[in-house]
Formats: structure tokens, C-alpha cells, sequence
């Protein structure tokens, strides 16, 4: 069995090879909503212990303000966010310091869930710059074709982000983190409501997408500026 086959196929022994989440659509805020609560992969992993998985964040852990981002590797909203937005969202208040900002994905499909994997497969210091290269080639890659042409272009990602074949094969094939990050999600979304990606959880609150205009204001005044 080849390299491709036995990822793919590890992945299917947790139904997480044809697993995805129904009912995803586009609506007028530029958002994609969807139900936390549906598809096929769901239904056996609520006792998965999640205390592993890392949050991925930036800025100063001790800021008085915490923005909080759900995104999906395949929403194109989530992408334009952060072509855009997210850069001057880094400029204004998570390089000066004045916000935590923790980024928590959400999984729509198996390709979602594998360019996870891939982003978090060189840790939290290769995590950011993983996220921006599969953000900036979104286009090419979720439309490469077949899934074993998806993996290899997100493990092409990979490599240009540093990391190897053998890591990239470690971490595509650990089907126990693979179900494990789906329970994560699936935790999270309860928690924080969230039904649509981009999403965001500022000072507590949840938000829909929104001009970055709008996000400023907002971040503006939960820090009393």
C-alpha cells in the first residue's frame, strides 16, 4: 500500500475518511453556516478526552481582551478574512500587544480536518505560517481532484512551510488525533454557539463576520479606548 492509500485509509477506519458536515451554505453576512450537531463522524467521539489539543494563539496572554476566530481551511469567507482583515486586525492590536487572539479550527469536511493536521504538524511555532500558506493557496488546493490529490498538494504545503516527509506521514496518518480534533471542534462549537465561519468570540461575546471597520469599534470599546 502506498503512502497516499495508507493515509486516506487510516482516516477511514474512523469514518473520518468520508466524513463531513451537511447542510454547509453561504449566506448574505459572508459567512458560511452550518449545524455542529450533523454528519457522519460525530456520534462515538463525545468522551474523547480533548485536554491535549492545543490552542493556538498570538499576542500577549495576559491582554485584557481575547478575540477568538473559528475558521474552516475551506471557507472562502474565512480566507478573504484573512487576505485582508486579519492583517490589519495583526497590525492594530495583536502585534502592540493590546489582545489575545486564539484561532480554533472548524471542520466542515475531511479536507478542513487534513489541512488541520498539516497546520498543526510542525507545532505552534510553523502553526500561523502553515495557516497563511493553505489560506493563500485555498483555491488550488480544495480543488485539486481526487482526495489523494488534495493530500498531496496540502503535504506540498507542508514542505514549503519546512517540514518533511516522514513528519508529514506521522501526523497524516495519527488517526487518534484525527478524532480527537473533530471532538475538540465539536465541543467548542457547542459552547461558543457557533454556526457559521467566520465567527467570532470577542470579550465573551459571539460575533458573525463583519467589516473590519465594525470589529475595531467593537474591539475599541472592550478596551476602553
Amino acid at each position: 500500500m502506498n503512502r497516499r492509500n495508507v493515509i486516506l485509509g487510516g482516516l477511514a477506519l474512523l469514518g473520518l475518511g468520508g466524513w463531513y458536515f451537511a447542510g454547509t451554505a453561504t449566506n448574505e453576512a459572508g459567512s458560511t453556516s452550518f449545524n455542529p450537531s450533523a454528519g457522519a463522524a460525530n456520534a462515538q467521539n463525545s468522551d474523547v478526552d480533548t485536554s491535549s489539543v492545543a490552542e493556538m494563539e498570538l499576542g500577549n496572554p495576559d491582554a485584557p481582551v481575547t478575540v477568538i476566530e473559528y475558521a474552516s481551511y475551506t471557507c472562502p469567507h474565512c480566507a478573504n478574512f484573512h487576505a485582508g482583515p486579519y492583517k490589519q486586525l495583526m497590525a492594530d492590536y495583536i502585534d502592540t500587544g493590546k489582545i489575545r487572539f486564539v484561532y480554533r479550527e472548524v471542520y466542515f469536511d475531511r479536507f478542513g480536518l487534513w489541512a488541520s493536521m498539516i497546520a498543526r504538524c510542525g507545532g505552534a511555532e510553523k502553526f500561523f505560517g502553515i495557516t497563511d500558506l493553505l489560506y493563500k493557496g485555498q483555491s488550488e488546493w480544495t480543488r485539486a481532484g481526487e482526495p489523494a490529490q488534495i493530500i498531496e498538494e496540502l503535504r506540498k504545503i507542508g514542505r514549503l512551510a519546512g517540514l518533511d516527509n516522514a513528519q508529514l506521514d506521522e501526523c497524516l496518518n495519527d488517526a487518534e488525533q484525527a478524532e480527537t480534533l473533530v471532538a475538540w471542534f465539536r465541543e467548542n462549537a457547542e459552547k461558543d454557539n457557533i454556526d457559521s465561519t467566520p465567527s467570532f468570540v470577542i470579550d465573551g461575546k459571539k460575533y458573525s463576520n463583519m467589516p473590519y471597520k465594525d470589529m475595531k469599534e467593537l474591539l475599541d470599546a472592550a478596551l476602553g479606548a
